[in-house]
């Protein structure tokens, strides 16, 4: 095994050693638990932990791991984070349903406390695998956001330099992974919120085609966009994640009954053969030097390595942004109705319905939420609608008309994942273009439904840099398989932020 310390190792490195017994699955949880009680605090990035029930679902893996189950179970006994935007709920040692469990707040003040009684998909299928949930980390308010500075509890510091955002709005789960405290979380994709994290943390993130996995018990943000995905340390880890989250769920309307192949199976190392698209419009104006330098060294790694390399155009990139700042206000305006203060969450307790619905609302909804709530509205009112969403409709049909046109011409699509390393906590909150920006390379993959996965491709100026293979719908093996093959002849999987490393 490496001689990085335990909580920094792969899931792939630590299931071998649970395996052959060289640890346990309490050993990697108490771990991980101690990185999570030194660093926690000062990076903010979880919002519940509940060690009792880690340690004692610890112990479980332990006694199956002794039965023999771990060649057929890879995450069996491997602790693991969710983010807060998942329902959870809690177990008893016989398997019942225990009251409450951790609390699931969407970041926001609107459902401070608020405990499911049901689980999610993600979670039941994690537990099913025989992972260890450790907490719920924090995350920009209902998912919106690009640094994670929109959470009612606090922005999350990236483990490089903690002046610095993580990336958003999954940024507690990449900060968590990258600081060593899981060694994988979930996290959630609407417009690049797993993959734009993993690039500014040096961690693995994927967004599986919509569809693809579940999204029973994720809390709606933008319906046609969120999806469900894992960020971890290497291309390995996430793709023993997606075979456990991946599958048909009756309970998600827009959940798809297709098969799920093995993906690590796919995990060849090699790239002899494939025609890989580079598309011009994705060098996108005011990248910095050094990110765009770090992602054609990366392509013109894959062409050493025997693929063939083509530039490829999608002239409606630049559309993509407007597209989808309509689609995504609008849908989140319509999701997020719900939180009234009558049935759940928050209340300010007026006696008129209107008022509470005004009084609840303004004090529970941070500024980019309602932000959004407004935009949205305005975009679906009498009178701009066709003006407005229906435009955004039809120009997301051109741009994923154009995804298939190329993707019938290539394997898949390498691209920047984020056009700048991690920015400075407060640079950009008064500016929300600018902060929309972060996002360009990212959201024409969720507008498309489209599979993109990000994988650390160096540093700039001693900061992260992710590098992003797009694939077509439901073939994330051959983006793994790409990113697997860079990855190890990268030799980036190693990458490790200095606060991470024990004293």
């Amino acid at each position: 095994m490496t001689a990085l310390p335990l909580p920094d190792r792969t899931i792939t490195e630590v299931a071998t050693a649970l395996r052959s017994k060289e640890t346990s699955s309490r050993e990697l949880a108490d771990a991980c638990l101690a990185r999570i009680e030194r660093d926690g605090e000062r990076l903010n990035t979880f919002l519940a932990v509940d060690p009792d029930t880690a340690r004692r679902a610890a112990d479980e893996a332990d006694a199956a791991l002794a039965r023999g189950e771990g060649s057929e179970r890879p995450l069996l006994g491997i602790p693991y984070a969710l983010k807060d935007i998942f329902v959870t709920r809690a177990l008893d040692d016989e398997g019942r349903d225990l009251p409450g469990g951790l609390p699931t707040t969407a970041g926001s003040f609107i459902l401070e406390g608020y405990r499911s009684p049901y689980a999610s998909a993600a979670q039941e299928r994690l537990e099913q695998a025989g992972a260890v949930l450790l907490g719920k980390t924090n995350c920009d308010e209902f998912a919106m956001g690009s640094s994670n500075e929109n959470s009612a509890y606090g922005p999350v510091r990236n483990p490089w330099d903690e002046s610095r955002v993580p990336g958003g709005s999954s940024g507690g789960s990449s900060a968590a992974v990258a600081a060593g405290q899981a060694f994988f979380a979930l996290g959630t994709d609407t417009g690049g919120s797993i993959r734009q994290p993993a690039s500014l943390t040096g961690t693995v993130g994927i967004k599986p085609t919509y569809g693809r996995v579940s999204r029973y018990g994720m809390v709606a943000f933008a319906s046609s966009l969120d999806q469900c995905g894992p960020l971890a340390r290497s291309v390995h880890d996430v793709a023993l994640v997606l075979r456990a989250l991946a599958g048909h769920d009756a309970r998600d309307s827009t959940s798809v009954d297709t098969p799920v192949p093995d993906y690590a199976a796919a995990l060849s190392g090699d790239v002899m053969g494939l025609r890989l698209g580079v598309p011009r419009e994705y060098f996108v104006e005011g990248m910095e030097p050094g990110v765009e330098r770090a992602v054609r060294t990366a392509i013109d790694m894959l062409r050493d390595l025997g693929a063939e390399i083509a530039d490829v155009s999608l002239p409606s990139t630049d559309r993509g942004l407007a597209t989808y700042y309509i689609i995504n206000p609008a849908e989140a305006s319509a999701n997020l109705a719900r939180y009234d203060g009558v049935r759940y969450g928050l209340s300010a307790g007026a006696d008129e319905l209107s008022e509470n619905y005004a009084r609840t609302r303004g004090s529970g909804f941070g500024t980019e939420v309602k932000r959004r709530i407004m935009l949205g509205t305005y975009a679906l009112s009498a009178g701009y609608y066709d003006a407005y969403y229906v435009k955004a409709q039809q120009v997301r049909t051109l741009i994923k008309d154009e995804f298939d046109a190329v993707l019938d011409t290539v394997d898949a699509i390498l691209a920047p994942t984020s056009p700048n390393v991690a920015f400075k906590i407060g640079a950009k909150v008064d500016d929300p273009l600018a902060m929309y920006l972060n996002d360009a390379c990212t959201l024409p993959v969720n507008i498309a439904g489209l599979p993109g996965i990000s994988v650390p491709c160096g540093l700039s100026d001693g900061l992260p840099v992710g590098f992003q293979v797009i694939g077509r719908a439901f073939d994330e093996s051959t983006i793994l398989r790409v990113a697997d093959a860079y990855e190890r002849a990268a030799g980036f999987a190693d990458l490790r932020p200095p606060t991470s490393v024990d004293a």
